[in-house]
Protein backbone atom coordinates (compact mmCIF):
# COMPACT_ATOMS: atom_id res chain seq x y z
CA UNK A 1 0.00 0.00 0.00
CA UNK A 2 1.02 3.59 -0.64
CA UNK A 3 -0.11 6.24 1.83
CA UNK A 4 -1.15 9.63 0.46
CA UNK A 5 -1.19 12.06 3.39
CA UNK A 6 -3.59 14.88 2.49
CA UNK A 7 -2.48 17.64 4.84
CA UNK A 8 1.08 16.88 5.99
CA UNK A 9 1.02 19.26 8.95
CA UNK A 10 1.42 18.35 12.61
CA UNK A 11 -0.71 15.19 12.62
CA UNK A 12 -0.35 14.22 8.96
CA UNK A 13 3.37 14.93 8.86
CA UNK A 14 4.04 12.83 11.95
CA UNK A 15 1.94 9.91 10.68
CA UNK A 16 3.58 10.10 7.26
CA UNK A 17 7.07 10.41 8.69
CA UNK A 18 6.62 7.50 11.06
CA UNK A 19 5.20 5.29 8.29
CA UNK A 20 8.08 6.22 5.99
CA UNK A 21 10.55 5.49 8.77
CA UNK A 22 9.31 1.91 8.98
CA UNK A 23 9.69 1.38 5.25
CA UNK A 24 6.25 2.23 3.90
CA UNK A 25 5.70 4.20 0.72
CA UNK A 26 4.38 7.68 1.50
CA UNK A 27 3.36 10.75 -0.51
CA UNK A 28 2.91 14.04 1.32
CA UNK A 29 0.37 16.67 0.25
CA UNK A 30 1.00 20.24 1.34
CA UNK A 31 0.85 23.80 0.09
CA UNK A 32 2.62 27.14 0.36
CA UNK A 33 5.84 27.47 2.31
CA UNK A 34 5.39 24.04 3.88
CA UNK A 35 5.17 22.43 0.42
CA UNK A 36 8.30 24.24 -0.71
CA UNK A 37 10.27 23.23 2.39
CA UNK A 38 9.19 19.59 2.11
CA UNK A 39 10.08 19.55 -1.58
CA UNK A 40 13.47 21.22 -1.18
CA UNK A 41 14.68 19.84 2.16
CA UNK A 42 12.52 16.84 3.02
CA UNK A 43 10.33 16.25 6.06
CA UNK A 44 12.20 16.95 9.29
CA UNK A 45 10.56 14.98 12.08
CA UNK A 46 11.64 15.80 15.62
CA UNK A 47 10.93 12.92 18.00
CA UNK A 48 12.48 11.64 21.26
CA UNK A 49 15.19 9.70 19.40
CA UNK A 50 16.34 12.84 17.55
CA UNK A 51 15.60 14.68 14.31
CA UNK A 52 14.82 12.38 11.39
CA UNK A 53 14.81 13.60 7.79
CA UNK A 54 12.64 11.82 5.23
CA UNK A 55 12.99 12.67 1.56
CA UNK A 56 9.52 11.85 0.29
CA UNK A 57 7.46 12.73 -2.77
CA UNK A 58 5.47 15.88 -2.07
CA UNK A 59 2.65 17.28 -4.20
CA UNK A 60 0.15 20.11 -3.92
CA UNK A 61 -2.71 18.16 -5.51
CA UNK A 62 -3.65 14.95 -7.32
CA UNK A 63 -2.72 16.17 -10.80
CA UNK A 64 0.97 15.94 -9.92
CA UNK A 65 0.60 12.18 -9.31
CA UNK A 66 -1.26 11.38 -12.51
CA UNK A 67 -3.52 8.38 -12.01
CA UNK A 68 -3.73 7.18 -8.44
CA UNK A 69 -2.88 3.56 -7.73
CA UNK A 70 -5.49 0.97 -6.76
CA UNK A 71 -3.44 0.22 -3.62
CA UNK A 72 -3.39 3.85 -2.47
CA UNK A 73 -4.73 4.69 0.99
CA UNK A 74 -5.78 8.31 1.42
CA UNK A 75 -5.30 9.85 4.85
CA UNK A 76 -7.23 13.09 5.35
CA UNK A 77 -5.37 15.11 7.98
CA UNK A 78 -6.42 18.68 7.20
CA UNK A 79 -8.37 20.69 9.76
CA UNK A 80 -12.10 20.06 9.50
CA UNK A 81 -12.78 23.53 8.09
CA UNK A 82 -10.54 22.62 5.13
CA UNK A 83 -12.15 19.23 4.52
CA UNK A 84 -14.69 20.13 1.83
CA UNK A 85 -12.06 21.69 -0.43
CA UNK A 86 -9.73 18.72 0.02
CA UNK A 87 -12.48 16.16 -0.55
CA UNK A 88 -13.70 17.92 -3.69
CA UNK A 89 -10.13 18.04 -4.99
CA UNK A 90 -9.21 14.43 -4.35
CA UNK A 91 -12.57 12.69 -4.81
CA UNK A 92 -12.65 13.00 -8.64
CA UNK A 93 -8.98 11.99 -9.09
CA UNK A 94 -8.72 9.08 -11.55
CA UNK A 95 -7.50 5.68 -10.41
CA UNK A 96 -5.56 3.37 -12.69
CA UNK A 97 -7.86 0.63 -13.98
CA UNK A 98 -10.96 2.82 -13.85
CA UNK A 99 -13.06 4.85 -11.47
CA UNK A 100 -12.23 7.72 -9.17
CA UNK A 101 -10.66 7.99 -5.75
CA UNK A 102 -14.09 8.55 -4.21
CA UNK A 103 -15.36 5.34 -5.82
CA UNK A 104 -12.35 3.08 -5.42
CA UNK A 105 -10.02 4.10 -2.61
CA UNK A 106 -10.27 3.98 1.19
CA UNK A 107 -10.15 7.31 3.02
CA UNK A 108 -9.03 7.55 6.66
CA UNK A 109 -10.06 10.77 8.44
CA UNK A 110 -7.31 11.54 10.97
CA UNK A 111 -8.97 14.63 12.38
CA UNK A 112 -10.40 16.08 15.56
CA UNK A 113 -14.16 16.05 16.00
CA UNK A 114 -16.65 13.96 14.06
CA UNK A 115 -17.73 16.13 11.15
CA UNK A 116 -14.89 15.39 8.73
CA UNK A 117 -15.91 11.79 8.19
CA UNK A 118 -19.57 12.77 7.74
CA UNK A 119 -18.51 15.24 5.04
CA UNK A 120 -16.35 12.55 3.47
CA UNK A 121 -19.17 10.02 3.33
CA UNK A 122 -21.12 12.34 1.03
CA UNK A 123 -18.45 11.79 -1.63
CA UNK A 124 -16.38 8.72 -0.72
CA UNK A 125 -17.77 5.19 -0.54
CA UNK A 126 -15.16 3.79 1.86
CA UNK A 127 -14.65 6.10 4.81
CA UNK A 128 -12.79 5.21 8.00
CA UNK A 129 -12.76 7.17 11.22
CA UNK A 130 -9.59 7.67 13.23
CA UNK A 131 -9.58 8.74 16.86
CA UNK A 132 -6.35 10.71 17.00
CA UNK A 133 -4.45 10.68 20.29
CA UNK A 134 -1.22 12.16 18.93
CA UNK A 135 0.39 15.15 20.66
CA UNK A 136 2.23 16.85 17.79
CA UNK A 137 3.37 20.28 16.69
CA UNK A 138 3.91 22.11 13.41
CA UNK A 139 7.23 23.76 14.28
CA UNK A 140 7.98 25.63 11.04
CA UNK A 141 7.70 24.93 7.31
CA UNK A 142 9.09 21.45 6.70
CA UNK A 143 9.43 20.63 10.41
CA UNK A 144 6.97 18.78 12.67
CA UNK A 145 7.48 17.21 16.06
CA UNK A 146 5.93 14.57 18.30
CA UNK A 147 7.14 14.25 21.88
CA UNK A 148 5.34 11.04 22.86
CA UNK A 149 7.33 8.13 24.28
CA UNK A 150 7.53 5.14 24.16
CA UNK A 151 4.71 5.41 21.61
CA UNK A 152 4.22 8.41 19.34
CA UNK A 153 0.45 8.11 19.62
CA UNK A 154 -2.63 5.91 19.78
CA UNK A 155 -4.94 5.82 16.76
CA UNK A 156 -8.24 3.92 17.04
CA UNK A 157 -9.47 2.87 13.59
CA UNK A 158 -12.84 1.73 12.28
CA UNK A 159 -15.25 2.07 9.41
CA UNK A 160 -17.59 5.04 9.45
CA UNK A 161 -20.31 4.95 10.64
CA UNK A 162 -19.49 1.59 12.25
CA UNK A 163 -17.78 -1.73 11.70
CA UNK A 164 -14.34 -2.85 10.63
CA UNK A 165 -12.77 -4.32 7.51
CA UNK A 166 -9.57 -5.85 6.20
CA UNK A 167 -8.23 -2.47 5.07
CA UNK A 168 -8.46 -1.12 8.61
CA UNK A 169 -6.58 -4.16 9.90
CA UNK A 170 -3.83 -3.80 7.28
CA UNK A 171 -3.41 -0.09 8.02
CA UNK A 172 -3.37 -0.81 11.76
CA UNK A 173 -0.60 -3.38 11.25
CA UNK A 174 1.50 -0.80 9.37
CA UNK A 175 0.91 1.82 12.07
CA UNK A 176 1.85 -0.60 14.84
CA UNK A 177 5.22 -1.10 13.14
CA UNK A 178 5.63 2.69 13.09
CA UNK A 179 5.61 3.74 16.77
CA UNK A 180 1.81 3.77 17.13
CA UNK A 181 -0.79 1.64 18.84
CA UNK A 182 -3.73 1.23 16.47
CA UNK A 183 -6.72 -0.66 17.89
CA UNK A 184 -9.30 -1.64 15.27
CA UNK A 185 -12.74 -1.21 16.82
CA UNK A 186 -16.35 -1.65 15.74
CA UNK A 187 -17.37 1.61 17.41
CA UNK A 188 -14.68 4.14 16.53
CA UNK A 189 -17.20 6.98 16.92
CA UNK A 190 -17.51 6.17 20.63
CA UNK A 191 -13.82 6.95 21.02
CA UNK A 192 -14.05 10.06 18.83
CA UNK A 193 -16.89 11.52 20.90
CA UNK A 194 -14.84 10.92 24.05
CA UNK A 195 -11.93 12.75 22.43
CA UNK A 196 -14.33 15.52 21.40
CA UNK A 197 -15.13 16.16 25.07
CA UNK A 198 -11.41 16.61 25.76
CA UNK A 199 -11.02 18.83 22.70
CA UNK A 200 -13.62 21.26 24.07
CA UNK A 201 -10.71 22.72 26.01
CA UNK A 202 -8.79 23.56 22.82
CA UNK A 203 -10.57 26.89 22.40
CA UNK A 204 -10.10 27.69 26.09
CA UNK A 205 -6.36 27.08 25.77
CA UNK A 206 -6.18 29.07 22.52
CA UNK A 207 -7.88 32.10 24.08
CA UNK A 208 -6.31 32.15 27.57
CA UNK A 209 -3.18 30.00 27.34
CA UNK A 210 -2.38 26.79 29.25
CA UNK A 211 -5.32 25.40 31.21
CA UNK A 212 -3.39 25.00 34.42
CA UNK A 213 -4.62 27.26 37.22
CA UNK A 214 -7.69 26.32 39.25
CA UNK A 215 -9.99 28.92 37.66
CA UNK A 216 -9.22 27.68 34.13
CA UNK A 217 -9.53 24.03 35.18
CA UNK A 218 -12.85 24.71 36.88
CA UNK A 219 -14.14 26.43 33.76
CA UNK A 220 -13.02 23.55 31.58
CA UNK A 221 -14.87 21.10 33.82
CA UNK A 222 -18.04 23.14 33.31
CA UNK A 223 -17.48 23.26 29.53
CA UNK A 224 -16.94 19.50 29.41
CA UNK A 225 -19.99 18.86 31.60
CA UNK A 226 -22.10 20.80 29.10
CA UNK A 227 -20.74 18.58 26.35
CA UNK A 228 -21.43 15.38 28.26
CA UNK A 229 -25.00 16.52 29.02
CA UNK A 230 -25.58 17.15 25.33
CA UNK A 231 -24.20 13.77 24.24
CA UNK A 232 -26.32 12.05 26.90
CA UNK A 233 -29.44 13.89 25.72
CA UNK A 234 -28.68 12.92 22.12
CA UNK A 235 -28.16 9.26 23.08
CA UNK A 236 -24.57 9.33 21.79
CA UNK A 237 -22.23 6.84 23.44
CA UNK A 238 -18.68 7.81 24.38
CA UNK A 239 -15.83 6.03 26.11
CA UNK A 240 -15.44 6.90 29.78
CA UNK A 241 -12.43 8.70 31.19
CA UNK A 242 -11.48 5.52 33.01
CA UNK A 243 -11.66 3.44 29.85
CA UNK A 244 -9.51 5.93 27.94
CA UNK A 245 -6.93 6.01 30.72
CA UNK A 246 -6.80 2.22 30.82
CA UNK A 247 -5.97 2.13 27.11
CA UNK A 248 -3.43 4.96 27.22
CA UNK A 249 -1.70 4.25 30.51
CA UNK A 250 1.85 5.59 30.27
CA UNK A 251 2.24 4.70 26.61
CA UNK A 252 2.39 8.29 25.32
CA UNK A 253 4.39 10.31 27.82
CA UNK A 254 5.61 13.70 26.64
CA UNK A 255 9.35 14.31 26.88
CA UNK A 256 11.29 17.54 26.18
CA UNK A 257 12.51 17.90 22.60
CA UNK A 258 15.42 20.11 21.60
CA UNK A 259 14.31 22.81 19.18
CA UNK A 260 10.67 21.83 19.34
CA UNK A 261 8.88 23.34 22.35
CA UNK A 262 5.31 22.13 22.80
CA UNK A 263 3.40 25.38 23.11
CA UNK A 264 -0.18 24.15 22.91
CA UNK A 265 -2.74 22.07 21.06
CA UNK A 266 -4.03 22.35 17.52
CA UNK A 267 -6.21 25.43 18.07
CA UNK A 268 -3.44 27.26 19.93
CA UNK A 269 -1.11 26.44 17.04
CA UNK A 270 -3.61 27.81 14.49
CA UNK A 271 -3.69 31.15 16.30
CA UNK A 272 0.08 31.22 16.75
CA UNK A 273 0.60 30.62 13.02
CA UNK A 274 -2.00 33.26 12.14
CA UNK A 275 -3.85 30.98 9.72
CA UNK A 276 -7.03 33.04 10.00
CA UNK A 277 -9.16 29.96 10.74
CA UNK A 278 -9.69 27.65 13.69
CA UNK A 279 -11.64 24.41 14.18
CA UNK A 280 -13.80 25.55 17.09
CA UNK A 281 -16.93 25.40 14.91
CA UNK A 282 -16.46 21.61 14.74
CA UNK A 283 -15.53 21.10 18.40
CA UNK A 284 -17.41 23.49 20.69
CA UNK A 285 -19.69 24.16 17.71
CA UNK A 286 -20.57 20.47 17.49
CA UNK A 287 -21.82 20.64 21.07
CA UNK A 288 -23.74 23.84 20.33
CA UNK A 289 -25.35 22.18 17.31
CA UNK A 290 -26.38 19.07 19.24
CA UNK A 291 -27.61 21.23 22.11
CA UNK A 292 -29.93 23.12 19.77
CA UNK A 293 -31.16 19.89 18.21
CA UNK A 294 -31.95 18.32 21.59
CA UNK A 295 -32.98 21.33 23.67
CA UNK A 296 -29.93 21.48 25.94
CA UNK A 297 -28.40 24.92 26.69
CA UNK A 298 -24.70 25.19 25.85
CA UNK A 299 -23.74 28.80 26.76
CA UNK A 300 -20.12 28.11 27.66
CA UNK A 301 -19.35 26.18 24.50
CA UNK A 302 -21.07 28.84 22.44
CA UNK A 303 -18.98 31.51 24.14
CA UNK A 304 -15.71 29.67 23.51
CA UNK A 305 -16.69 29.02 19.89
CA UNK A 306 -17.41 32.72 19.39
CA UNK A 307 -14.19 33.85 21.08
CA UNK A 308 -12.00 31.38 19.20
CA UNK A 309 -13.53 32.38 15.88
CA UNK A 310 -13.01 36.05 16.72
CA UNK A 311 -9.39 35.50 17.74
CA UNK A 312 -8.71 33.63 14.49
CA UNK A 313 -10.50 36.13 12.26
CA UNK A 314 -8.82 39.14 13.88
CA UNK A 315 -5.50 37.30 14.24
CA UNK A 316 -5.25 38.01 17.94
CA UNK A 317 -2.35 36.51 19.86
CA UNK A 318 -2.93 33.05 21.30
CA UNK A 319 -3.48 33.07 25.05
CA UNK A 320 -3.92 36.84 25.25
CA UNK A 321 -7.22 36.97 27.19
CA UNK A 322 -6.78 36.85 30.98
CA UNK A 323 -8.60 33.97 32.61
CA UNK A 324 -10.36 36.44 34.91
CA UNK A 325 -11.84 38.22 31.89
CA UNK A 326 -13.04 34.96 30.41
CA UNK A 327 -14.56 33.97 33.75
CA UNK A 328 -16.45 37.26 33.78
CA UNK A 329 -17.76 36.62 30.27
CA UNK A 330 -18.61 33.04 31.17
CA UNK A 331 -20.70 34.20 34.10
CA UNK A 332 -22.59 36.51 31.81
CA UNK A 333 -23.11 33.76 29.25
CA UNK A 334 -24.72 31.52 31.85
CA UNK A 335 -26.95 34.33 33.14
CA UNK A 336 -28.05 35.35 29.65
CA UNK A 337 -29.32 31.88 28.78
CA UNK A 338 -30.97 31.00 32.05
Amino acid sequence: MRYVIIGAGAVGGVIGGRLAGSGHEVVLVARGAHFEALRDHGLRLRVPEGELTHRLPVVDGPAALGELRPDDVLVLAVKTQDSVAALQTWGPAPVAGGGTAAEQLPLFCAQNGVEGQRLALRLFRRVHGVCVWLPSTYVEPGVVSAAGSPLTGILHLGRHPHGTDETARLVAADLEKSHFEAPVVEDVARWQYAKLLSNLGNALEAVTGPVSDEDALALFRRVRAEGAAVLDAAGIAYASTEEQQAVRGDKVTLVPLDGAPRGGGSSWQSLTRGTGTIEADYLNGEIALLGRLHGVPTPLNELLQHLADTFARERRAAGSMPVAELMRLAGGAVVNTS
